[in-house]
């Protein structure tokens, strides 16, 4: 069975798009499953104060409380009877066949947890070009010697546990600490087969300049000092829309 985990903060105008991709997926290869239909949709709420959690209820989502992120993220996984996890922003967006690609490349490969090159949704091709130059060439390049995990991370969740989840304390950047801590001991993969659709608001609202800036500084702190675990690049969860503190 697949647990697909969303954490969320006011996200009425980005979810449906993402519930809806998901609803159209191929879920054959997880009929065996239990579950009848083979997966379920868990979302981690941090106290959306708009339409988020109606639209969560009408797409049939398991809703629990989240908070930042990794609070999320590991809040949902506390609650997942799958024994895969797909964690994903929900900003981002599922072309077809998406889930049938990746579960069988995912088996095929042998992988134990694996992330994926991005494409921008809507479709823009100066963007697109940005960020495969940026991201995706990097992260198949560097995908055994410095692991990259971001918007969509596929995880078996045995060895999520192992590996503890995410860690809490790091405020930039959990996700890629997630996927190198499981490279010391498991098998992790850029998925080939087919690429994660992602919303590019965060660029154009801090500016795409100086958003790459601040990743290319956090990769050269991660590297070189360990993983950011303070509030040095300012990091906001959502802050598109106003919204309460988050708990940390």
């Amino acid at each position: 069975m697949l647990s697909i985990i969303i954490p969320t903060l006011n996200e009425e105008d980005y979810l449906p798009q993402l519930l809806a991709s998901i609803k159209k997926q191929d879920f054959s290869s997880l009929k065996n499953s239990k579950d009848k239909q083979g997966y379920e949709v868990i979302v981690a709420d941090a106290g959306s104060t708009d339409a988020t959690l109606k639209i969560a209820k009408k797409y049939g989502c398991k809703i629990i409380g989240g908070g930042l992120p990794a609070r999320g993220r590991n809040n949902g996984a506390k609650v997942a009877k799958g024994d895969l996890l797909l964690f994903l922003d929900a900003d981002g967006v599922l072309p077809d066949n998406f889930l049938k690609n990746t579960l069988e490349e995912f088996t095929k490969r042998n992988l134990d947890m694996a992330s994926f090159a991005i494409k921008p949704n809507p479709k823009n091709a100066f963007e697109s070009f940005l960020l495969t130059v940026l991201y995706d060439n990097m992260i198949v390049a560097l995908e055994k010697v410095l692991p990259h995990a971001a918007m969509g991370i596929l995880i078996k969740k045995e060895l999520f546990k192992k590996l503890k989840g995410y860690d809490e304390t790091i405020t930039l950047a959990e996700d890629h600490d997630l996927a190198r801590r499981a490279a010391r001991q498991a098998k992790f993969g850029i998925i080939r087969s087919t690429e994660l659709l992602v919303s590019t608001r965060r660029f154009k609202k801090d500016g795409w300049l100086a958003t790459g800036i601040k990743f290319f500084l956090c990769e050269l702190h991660m590297v070189f000092i360990g993983p950011v675990k303070s509030d040095i690049f300012k990091y906001k969860f959502n802050h598109y829309k106003e919204s309460k503190p988050i708990k940390k």
